[in-house]
């Protein structure tokens, strides 16, 4: 019989990690778990940036005081990319104070090529970005701690009162809780949304490049993560970002504390009414756009990542065309998948539902060349349960008729390769979001998506809030291969990001985020977006017009069961 002997004894001086490989690391109690990580450093795949212990994220000054799970967290992990790019903020920021004490700086949003693009004031030429970007390597090779601290919410406010951050103060305003966590380095301190690295030393790849009217931090991607990716062309996607700014600012709302104030102080139903007119305007745009192309367009094509409200914008412009004399014809890209067994196959051998050749090609481009040509078409209908292809409507378009196709793949030329390029018109819609949280912490575009699924998924798909994120990843490899590399082939960018949707939004996602289970890989990132959720103030969802892109996430929309007239249609 084995000798189970129990008694009481003084704790150790030392604690173990056990790793996912299932080695075992001893060292002293208490250390910050970056230290035990120091001694695999060298092996992991990218630079070490944060460690999840016992299934919590944290920064690499945890203490470990008892028996722990540790998983490392490096660049090419999401996590870690946002701890390397929201430090780099803060290094940024501690370096444009000491050169520019008098100046202010806003970090706007991000850019294709990897970074954010900035604003100064005042403007910097390229002589005062060089003594900038020499900073802050300086600071970088110094390697100097970045210490985290709390302070009592009411000193926080007084101290960013006292510094001029009028951004922050409104803010805090409406924060429920009675501390901040605060981040200094030397004499510089700010809040900053999420963890940090320990030191400068952990931040040393990035650079400073003039764009427009600021310059872009630019930054590795989680792909090559200690690289700096190529700079991209002016974007059409950035002067949709500074449209945007233009809307924002036009609204009076530059900043979530603005949002909350206006939520509170009975102002919002102008808001909503006035973010609702600047879409319809912007559709209503780019139909006159295609009706001043009518002799040539014959196919208008929509493409965007997911939860970019694609189908209620596709409705929506198909309104306004019928304004403008158009009569379009919906052509579902859903019903050109392959069967079921000629589905490609990712690299983990499960079906690729998001590759290109998932879709029948050579079908569409027939039937869409003889629908042209005014020919009667026998179209698909998918049978999504057997994953079968079967025979669909016979139809036949009037002369006067295009063709209107969403779906993830509709900037990409292969596609439709037979169709002359003069004869399409290519949109891409997202949700480009730039109200951010204050002038240095961002509101990702991805996680105002994320939250938008998460809803939707819930209340048409019944998927839990775990189900939604578990899926998310696989859904962002499929748009950096399928969407992203062909968004600047669009005639027209479409942003559907509305200013208040993310407080109508709260109260629909906070149940769901809380129901993620602890302890399982979904609940981290529930964690993150419930801290985020935390900043705005609910807004009831009775205030959300009916035809609005917001109503396609939070249900209650007039165009759910709206059909295109088909006019000449056998």
């Amino acid at each position: 019989m084995p000798d189970h002997t129990f008694r009481i004894v003084e704790p150790s001086s030392e604690v173990e990690i056990h790793l996912p490989d299932g080695r075992v690391i001893a060292g002293a109690r208490g250390a910050p778990v970056g230290d035990f990580l120091k001694l695999i450093a060298d092996e992991l795949p990218a630079p070490l940036m944060g460690a999840i212990v016992n299934d919590e994220l944290h920064e690499l000054t945890y203490p470990v005081q008892l028996e722990a799970r540790v998983q490392p967290v490096t660049l090419a992990d999401s996590d870690g990319m946002r701890i390397y790019r929201r430090s780099l903020v803060f290094l940024l920021e501690v370096a444009f104070s000491e050169l520019f004490p008098e100046g202010r700086l806003a970090v706007d949003h991000s850019v294709v090529s990897g970074g954010y693009f900035c604003r100064t004031k005042p403007s910097l030429d390229a002589a005062a970005l060089q003594r900038l970007e020499a900073r802050m390597k300086e600071l970088v090779e110094a390697d100097l701690p970045i210490v985290r601290g709390e302070m009592p919410l009411d000193q926080a406010i007084a101290y960013f009162e006292a510094h001029g951050h009028s951004d922050k103060v409104r803010l805090l305003r409406h924060r429920t809780k009675d501390y901040l966590t605060v981040y200094r380095l030397g004499d510089y301190l700010d809040y900053h949304h999420g963890y940090m690295v320990p030191s400068t030393g952990h931040l040393r790849w990035f650079g400073l490049v003039q764009a427009g009217h600021g310059f872009i931090l630019r930054f590795p991607k989680r792909e090559k993560p200690t690289e700096l990716p190529p700079m991209s062309r002016p974007s059409k996607l950035l002067t949709t970002f500074q449209q945007y700014g233009d809307w924002l600012r036009r609204l009076g709302i530059n900043n979530v504390g603005a949002l909350n104030d206006a939520v509170e102080n009975g102002r919002i139903r102008e808001i909503v009414l006035v973010a609702e007119a600047l879409h319809e305007q912007r559709i209503a745009d780019i139909a006159s756009q295609i009706a001043q192309r009518r002799d040539q367009v014959r196919v208008v094509l929509i493409a965007g990542p997911s939860s970019s409200g694609k189908t209620t914008f596709s409705k929506r412009l198909a309104v306004q065309l019928l304004t403008q004399g158009l009569s379009p014809f919906p052509l579902e890209l859903d019903n050109y998948f392959v069967d079921r067994e000629k589905t490609p196959k990712d690299e983990h051998g499960h079906y690729d539902f998001e590759h290109i050749d998932a879709l029948d090609r050579e079908r569409l481009a027939a039937d869409v060349a003889r629908l042209l040509e005014g020919k009667e078409v026998q179209l698909p209908k998918y049978n999504f349960k057997e994953g079968r292809s079967e025979p669909g409507e016979i139809v036949q378009l009037a002369p006067d008729q295009l063709i209107i196709m969403e779906g993830i793949h509709g900037l990409d030329p292969r596609l439709l390769p037979g169709i002359p390029r003069e004869q399409t018109f290519r949109i891409y819609a997202s949700a480009l979001t730039q109200l951010n949280l204050d002038c240095h912490n961002r509101v990702s575009t991805t996680d105002t998506r994320l939250i938008r699924r998460i809803v939707r998924d819930a209340r048409d798909r019944g998927y839990t809030a775990e189900d939604t994120i578990g899926r998310w990843e696989a859904v962002r490899r499929g748009e950096k291969r399928w969407i992203f590399p062909f968004q600047e082939e669009a005639d027209v960018m479409f942003n559907s990001a509305l200013v208040y949707e993310l407080a109508v939004l709260k109260p629909f996602a906070v149940p769901l985020l809380l129901q993620v289970p602890h302890h399982t890989p979904a609940h981290i990132e529930a964690k993150r977006l419930l801290s985020l959720l935390e900043w705005f103030v609910p807004l009831d969802a009775s205030l959300v017009p009916d035809d609005s892109l917001l109503r396609e996430f939070v249900g209650g929309s007039i165009l759910r069961e709206f059909l295109l007239w088909q006019n000449g249609m056998h």
